[in-house]
């Protein structure tokens, strides 16, 4: 890059603000436009499409540049934000009248993926989180904020795991690092195409240090503290909207890890990744923008305490009984604005006059709305009553002060009402009389010289002018006018008297327009000293939506209030359906199922073909415990459920191609994280597990598992499985019950009933299966007489002996049996004992000719364990 000392004035002040801002598009203000220079300019103009062009042409080294119009520039903003950069504003921050020289420039706000809140990639019912990170030997600090609404938490958590499970959680698309964050967890980050940013050095920011005043573990305050240094450095602006921080425990909510959320397609569907076909679409039929995303925040943290879940139940049935009532508020909340972000805007410094005006309709509706609640209120509204604060002032400052068509622009005028300030209305009346003089002036000399097409025209250079065509130029009175201007076709004039007019007039329209702007941004600024109120309404309302929302989906699908229990592992969900897919199949087509399951049984182990609604089955529990713990009623002629802490859930077949893992190692990890972290208050659902490698690895992990979740985890778990061989377990783990999905063969032809039944399934209709799914007719004949081959003789399959069963044979005969036939030789100190000769006749008794693989394993496994026994 060419020295500094050989650039113009411009460039040098340029290149010391990118200076500051290297990772940044810099849109660098010159007149109507942002213009970009050097790789700024080159990589912008790839990205946005624009012509890219050069400065100082003529020179040895020309310098890259292209521009935006000043106008237009939030689009192209969109779009470099979307694809994860950062935008530096630089705006000229002296009147160029009252300088001499550079115009002083400066960086007004930086924006990144997670500072954004304007724009059409901010979605209304989403939120936009900017989240930030520190580590210390004890744990990790974690901050998130989105800045358009002003919410504000932080948590301490434990492991690497847990970070990146909260950010895919909250959608982060930015996280700002403190010091001493591993290079591999920063990877992580950028795999995950999160924007890192750095924020080393914590500011103590007066205005911003009480928002930290109520967290109490150091680690989460350190990183509010880093979050909120970010944002001042960034936004150089008001941040009185940010709220103090809450302090939250992820344990606090039920429990479910991404992939968790991700099997049970809770807000985005596997398939398509759009909403369509999730819970969130199912539950939504919130009025507002906040209604919609405090939805999702209660869909993603469901509650665990008995009291705040019955609270909203209580709330819920108290909608779901008063229709009428309910009909009225979705009418008053269907004219509320998104207060959350109209409150945000207007601490931010970017509400215009219509932004205002949607506060106060917001506003005008608390009224209405509150004296339904009271009216259906028998104490379960109380609280949220107390925070619909209709905020009397800020209406009334509103309704006075704006005008009810202002303009998007806040600095051309029309923004305020006549009336309220008696400078501004003076103003007016000038430029009123004005107008109407030069009508009247212009009437009067088109009589004066007899030219009928006579005008008085203004333009910004000249100012206010007589223009006359060159036709007419003849029938002039002799000295009447000053000529200012020729024009090809006419002559432009002026008079003393329209120049002291004009004078007037553009006075009055100077100062009428900066007049109007300060007394918008005070009636703004009065606002804003009600910006906690009105963050109250805000919440309140947001509430009030959800609750609505709940009782309304309610009704439509006939879901009936569950009875939580608190500490009981008592399951008993009656005709339950899973709530999507009979939305979407309807009521009449979709069969119901019961989840029975008392305290001492713990583990339903669940066979059938595929096909046959086994993963929905599993599905349909988990969300309807997710729905009961959110507060909503649920699909089921009757439910009473223990309040689980977590979810874990190994549903569907899929690669990790972030960490580029394999099916079966998700499966494995998936595995091992219900392992290690379930109590057994938890819900476990394994769909398929093992299938993903051998065979008889497979089966053998599955029965381990299955052993391990009941005799050491004891959590409520539904295993679904292919190997039929493991349903024995039934008979030797007391809280394992088999249960399986209904078929039945109808010359021929296999018929799902779509129903579960006590007791193992007696056949997989694995072929029928394949016939379904159109595989060629030569194919199944021989799959069918290949299944023959072994349903006849278990032992050998088509291609010979199986080689595992005839290992595990060869060890039976070699090393066990010869051993307990031989009492002499089991011990060096005396005969055999009770349970040598218990082992030994019961080996006599087996048939291993007859059993299965898992059979024999598992015959295998007991003696090795009575041998061992003290």
């Amino acid at each position: 890059m060419p020295q500094k000392t050989k650039h113009t004035p411009m460039m040098v002040q340029y290149f010391g603000i990118k200076e500051q801002y290297p990772d940044a598009f810099l849109f660098y203000r010159l007149g109507d436009f942002y213009e970009m220079f050097y790789d700024d300019a080159e990589k912008a103009a790839q990205i946005l499409e624009l012509t890219l062009t050069c400065r100082n042409k003529n020179a040895d080294d020309p310098i890259p540049m292209c521009g935006v119009p000043h106008h237009s520039a939030q689009g192209y903003i969109d779009i470099l934000i979307e694809k994860g950069y950062k935008v530096a504003i630089c705006e000229q921050v002296e009147d160029p009248k009252l300088t001499k020289g550079m115009v002083k420039r400066e960086v007004v706000q930086l924006i990144t993926p997670g500072t954004k809140v304007d724009g059409k990639e901010v979605a209304a019912k989403e939120n936009n989180y900017l989240t930030a990170l520190i580590v210390e030997e004890t744990g990790f600090g974690f901050a998130y904020t989105d800045l358009s609404t002003g919410e504000l938490k932080a948590s301490r958590l434990q492991d690497e795991e847990s970070v990146l499970n909260e950010c895919s959680s909250l959608q982060t698309k930015e996280i700002v690092l403190g010091s001493g964050i591993p290079d591999a967890l920063t990877q992580q980050f950028e795999t995950r195409h999160i924007l890192v940013s750095e924020q080393i050095e914590i500011d103590q920011n007066a205005e911003l240090s009480y928002l930290t005043a109520d967290l109490t573990d150091s680690l989460a305050k350190k990183a509010t503290l880093v979050l909120l240094a970010y944002l001042d450095r960034t936004q150089k602006r008001s941040l009185g909207h940010i709220q103090p921080a809450i302090a939250y425990e992820p344990s606090h909510f039920l429990k479910m890890d991404y992939y968790s959320k991700y099997n049970l397609e809770l807000s985005r569907s596997i398939r398509t990744g759009e909403k369509q076909g999730t819970l969130l679409w199912l539950l939504d039929e919130t009025n507002t923008a906040m209604g919609g995303r405090l939805l999702k925040q209660w869909l993603d943290r469901p509650l665990i305490q008995e009291r705040l879940i019955q609270e909203r139940q209580d709330r819920v049935e108290s909608l779901l009984t008063a229709y009428f009532e309910r009909m009225d508020i979705k009418d008053y909340l269907k004219k509320v604005y998104d207060l959350e972000r109209l409150v945000g805007r207007v601490s931010l410094g970017s509400a215009n006059g219509r932004d205002l005006l949607q506060l106060k309709q917001s506003l005008d509706q608390m009224p209405y709305i509150h004296a339904i609640l009271s009216g259906i209120d028998e104490g379960q509204w109380q609280s949220l009553l107390a925070d619909l604060d209709p905020v009397a002032e800020v209406s009334d400052l509103i309704g006075r002060a704006i005008h009810e068509e202002a303009p998007l622009s806040i600095t051309e005028g029309q923004v305020i009402r006549d009336g309220y300030h008696e400078r501004l209305d003076q103003y007016r009346e000038a430029m009123h009389n004005g107008k109407q003089w030069l009508a009247e002036l212009e009437a009067k000399e088109r009589e004066i010289t007899g030219i009928k097409n006579l005008k008085i025209k203004f333009n910004r250079v000249f100012g206010y002018f007589i223009e006359v065509t060159k036709s007419n130029i003849g029938a002039l009175p002799e000295g009447r006018y000053e000529r200012k201007q020729t024009l090809a076709n006419a002559e432009r004039y002026v008079t003393p008297e329209l120049k002291e007019k004009e004078a007037l007039l553009l006075e009055a329209e100077e100062k009428s327009q900066d007049l109007e702007y300060e007394l918008f941004i005070g009636v703004r600024d009065q606002i804003k000293e009600q910006i906690q109120t009105l963050q109250r309404v805000a919440k309140a309302v947001a509430s009030l939506d959800v609750l609505q929302s709940f009782a309304s989906v309610s009704e439509r699908y006939h879901y009936v209030r569950p009875e939580l229990t608190k500490g009981s592992h008592r399951l008993e969900l009656i005709e339950g359906r899973h709530p999507v897919v009979e939305k979407v199949v309807g009521a009449k087509e979709y069969v119901p199922n019961s989840v029975l399951m008392d305290p001492e049984t713990d583990i339903l182990l669940i066979t059938g073909p595929n096909m046959s609604g086994k993963s929905t089955y599993m599905r349909q529990l988990a969300l309807i415990v997710v729905m009961a713990q959110m507060g909503c009623f649920v699909p089921a002629e009757a439910a009473i459920l223990p309040i689980f802490d977590q979810i874990f859930t190994r549903i569907g077949a899929s690669d990790d191609l972030i960490s580029g893992q394999s099916t079966f190692m998700v499966e494995m990890m998936e595995a091992n994280q219900a392992l290690q972290y379930a109590t057994p208050d938890s819900l476990i659902l394994f769909d398929e597990l093992g299938r993903g490698t051998a065979t008889y690895d497979g089966m053998a992990l599955a029965q381990a598992i299955i052993e391990h979740i009941h005799e050491y985890v004891k959590a409520k778990t539904l295993f679904s499985t292919h190997y039929h061989e493991i349903t024995a377990l039934e008979t030797t783990l007391s809280g394992l019950k088999n249960t399986h999905v209904g078929a039945v063969e109808q010359d021929g032809e296999v018929v799902f009933l779509h129903k579960m039944m006590d007791g193992a399934a007696d056949k997989s209709y694995g072929i029928h299966v394949a016939k379904l799914a159109g595989l060629p007719d030569e194919l199944l004949k021989r799959a069918t007489l290949i299944l023959a081959s072994l349903e006849d003789n278990p032992v050998k399959t088509v291609f010979g002996e199986e080689p595992l069963l005839k290992e595990m044979l060869a060890v039976a005969e070699t090393e066990i049996a010869p051993t307990l036939a031989e009492p002499d030789q089991l011990s060096l100190f005396g005969e055999t004992s009770a349970q040598d000769n218990q082992v030994l006749a019961k080996l006599k008794e087996v048939n291993l000719m007859t059993m299965t693989p898992m059979e024999a394993m598992t015959v295998l496994y007991d003696l090795q364990m009575t041998l061992t026994k003290e």
